[in-house]
């Protein structure tokens, strides 16, 4: 069949940042022309569009396009804010550009499509390792390092992957890989030394004498 047809309630979704909810469209059609994905906050005031640039180590530098397909959204937009209701498009041409969204009504929901200009698509490193996330939060600690090693193997110099996967390996027990992909981690990106002082999920490990350094 040259086509599939489904509700935005029949794909599957999992926990997004801050709260709000992953719709995870592009892998339910399996679409490898484009990135798409639609986000929904289910309360007023939530977050629906996480705040981030399109230049991190796990971002694609994409050019980013935003509707709102229910409810009403503000977005920051570097400096601006501009608010947002159903049917509106919000198009950030820029990679570099701040972006994020706050939902202004109940289960506002965005769409997301994005792409590389003059770059044919490939599914982005954050997306490869967000299927590990679902296993995380049940703490199947050894399904979800199964799958930030496979996310790995397609995108090696992943700073958020390896941190990511330390954390599991950390809570999984493993304090050699877990010391060994935190200080990979960092070195790539100095911004998870911070994270990692605070970050619970070392707690196994924090008493090692290599972990200070």
């Amino acid at each position: 069949m040259g086509f599939r047809v489904a509700h935005l309630s029949e794909l599957a979704s999992q926990s997004g940042v801050e709260g709000s909810t992953w719709i995870r469209v592009r892998k339910h059609f399996d679409i490898g022309a484009f990135g798409v994905n639609a986000y929904r906050a289910e309360e007023a005031g939530g977050r629906v569009i996480e705040e981030h640039t399109e230049t991190g180590g796990s971002a694609g530098r994409h050019q980013e396009l935003y509707f709102v397909a229910e409810g009403r959204a503000r977005f920051s937009l570097g400096e601006d804010e501009v608010v947002a209701p159903a049917g509106t498009f919000v198009f950030v041409r820029d990679p570099e550009t701040r972006r994020g969204a706050i939902a202004e009504e109940p289960r506002t929901v965005v769409l997301a499509l994005g792409g590389r200009p003059g770059t044919p698509y490939s599914v982005s490193p954050w997306e490869e390792f967000g299927d590990a996330f679902p296993a995380y939060q049940a703490k199947d600690y050894a399904k979800a390092i199964e799958l930030f090693r496979a996310a790995l193997e397609k995108f090696p110099d992943s700073a958020s992957g390896l941190y990511n996967l330390a954390c599991c390996e950390s809570l999984a027990g493993d304090r050699e890989s877990a010391l060994q992909h935190l200080s990979r981690a960092i070195e790539l990106d100095d911004q998870f030394r911070q994270y990692a002082q605070s970050d619970d999920d070392f707690d196994s490990i924090r008493s090692d004498r290599r972990f200070p350094a």
